[in-house]
């Protein structure tokens, strides 16, 4: 009788073991064809890295830095346009100003990447093309030369100096600009699409911006 008892325990042992190690057996199975599909396809394992990655930056990029809500404050009411325009420009065109150095490939500058021909005004001799030109940086940054060619630089701390490189210059320059592409009027997609003429830069943009209302609101309740 005692052998037949233990026969029946080492039956419910094994049947124990076996429960328990169909869990590690489907775990080692589907790390396998992860890995075995990582192995077959790298580019599916980059994309969905890279789409990881966006989704991450989209969540960690939505705080907007303390230290520029009043500068994006003083140009949009100079300008009539939403300040969280401006914020979610910056956040775009250099992650608020964290791009190193603040000069695109195509020569675009400063906190919200202006072209110089746009900053100084297309009529100045030699602007062309993308509207990197040859302006000299004492043309570049003189108020006076802007005006009599139709730019958008802006000499906003009043120190005699339009430069895309100032953080109060180049907001009030982006808010002049935004203004009269239609922000003042309401029309927002327009003046985004002006900015830099590409459908997926206004989503990229008006993403950021709705993240920024629903902010500004937070806060004004509080």
């Amino acid at each position: 009788m005692a052998k037949k008892k233990n026969k029946g325990l080492s039956m419910k042992v094994k049947a124990l073991l076996i429960i328990l190690l169909i869990p590690v057996a489907v775990t080692v199975f589907t790390l396998t064809a992860i890995i075995w599909t990582g192995l077959q396809n790298p580019e599916l394992i980059r994309k969905s890295a890279s789409a990881l990655l966006e989704i991450k930056e989209h969540h960690s990029a939505t705080t907007i830095p303390e230290e520029y809500i009043q500068v994006y404050k003083d140009a949009a009411e100079s300008y009539g346009i939403p300040w969280t325009l401006l914020a979610a420009h910056h956040r775009i065109e250099t992650r608020f100003s964290t791009m190193d150095p603040l000069l695109s490939p195509v020569g675009a500058e400063g906190h919200m990447q202006f072209m110089p021909c746009t900053f100084v005004g297309w009529g100045y001799p030699g602007c062309s093309g993308l509207g990197k030109g040859e302006i000299p940086e004492k043309d570049k940054t003189n108020p006076a030369i802007i005006k009599q060619y139709g730019g958008y630089g802006v000499d906003a701390n009043g120190d005699g100096i339009a430069d895309p490189y100032d953080i109060e210059d180049a907001m009030h320059s982006a808010a002049k600009y935004l203004a009269k592409s239609g922000a003042a009027d309401g029309e927002l997609e327009k003046a985004i699409f002006d900015y830099n003429r590409s459908e997926k830069y206004v989503q990229d943009v008006l993403y950021f911006f709705n993240e920024f209302e629903a902010y500004r609101i937070e806060m004004e309740n509080k």
